[in-house]
């Protein structure tokens, strides 16, 4: 592995990069924050699906290209005299030292719970007035639904036990099924957002990441329907003329070699 000095290097390098970039080339030049705010977006996401991956090189590489949108943000801001990318590394560094008095300081916590929960009051005392408005409003409504599940958690809005919380999927999907029987549109969508927060929040007590997990099997339904378009290829058909048992054969198949 590189050493500190390597490491420091590689990163000047890469801020006399941009400043260059940012003076000759036409195309970073016009960039602003708000051009680049969707892109960085569709780099986040594409770091998201190389860690599902499991593909470290495609970690490394779409880490890279998240780096280079900080140096660019932090460029454009040092443009106007409001910051550059010393205040953004200073302003993590002090928030960090801030946020781990047990680290930094003499508080003591016994497990990770503590950690979070003292993180959650620092917090408060910065002048936060709620432990929910470090939640993004634009986030994608599952993470935002376990972030605000994780963040009520830490300050001991929760449940006890894993199984009152099953209890309440199992009430969830009840009244949601008594909603469909009445044929009430408005509270079947009511009462179906009820069972997917009940589920989400389930996940924190089994110790999965619902985000994670509904991906993953998102990945794992693509690939199973795409070999059931492969196999219907080979035999000369197209899937809308199929049976569904014809289909199912296929699918039940994929099983074995996507699990």
């Amino acid at each position: 592995m590189n050493t500190k000095e390597q490491k420091l290097q590689a990163f000047s390098r890469l801020l006399d990069i941009m400043d260059e970039l940012r003076e000759k080339c036409p195309w970073d030049k016009k960039q602003t924050f708000e051009s680049l705010r969707h892109l960085t977006i569709e780099e986040t996401y594409e770091l998201g699906d190389a860690i599902l991956d499991n593909n470290l090189s495609e970690i490394k590489k779409e880490l890279g290209d998240l780096l280079l949108h900080i140096i660019f943000y932090s460029k454009i801001g040092s443009e106007s005299n409001t910051f550059d990318i010393a205040d953004v590394a200073n302003g993590i560094s002090k928030k960090l030292i801030y946020r781990h008095p047990h680290i930094y300081g003499d508080v003591e916590v016994k497990d990770e719970e503590e950690v979070k929960q003292n993180w959650e009051n620092l917090k408060l005392k910065e002048g936060r007035e709620s432990v929910l408005e470090g939640v993004p409003k634009s986030l994608p409504a599952m993470v935002k639904a376990n972030r605000i599940q994780d963040k009520v958690a830490s300050v001991g809005f929760d449940w006890e036990e894993a199984h009152q919380v099953f209890d309440k999927v199992k009430e969830e999907i009840f009244e949601l099924q008594t909603e469909i029987e009445k044929g009430n549109s408005t509270t079947i969508e009511s009462e179906f957002g009820d069972v997917l927060f009940s589920l989400i929040n389930y996940a924190r007590f089994i110790n999965v990441n619902p985000e994670n997990a509904l991906e993953k099997t998102n990945k794992k339904f693509i690939n199973r329907f795409q070999y059931l378009e492969r196999e219907a290829k080979k035999e000369g058909k197209q899937l809308s003329k199929m049976s569904l048992t014809e289909m199912q054969k296929h699918w039940e198949k994929s099983k074995i070699f996507f699990k």
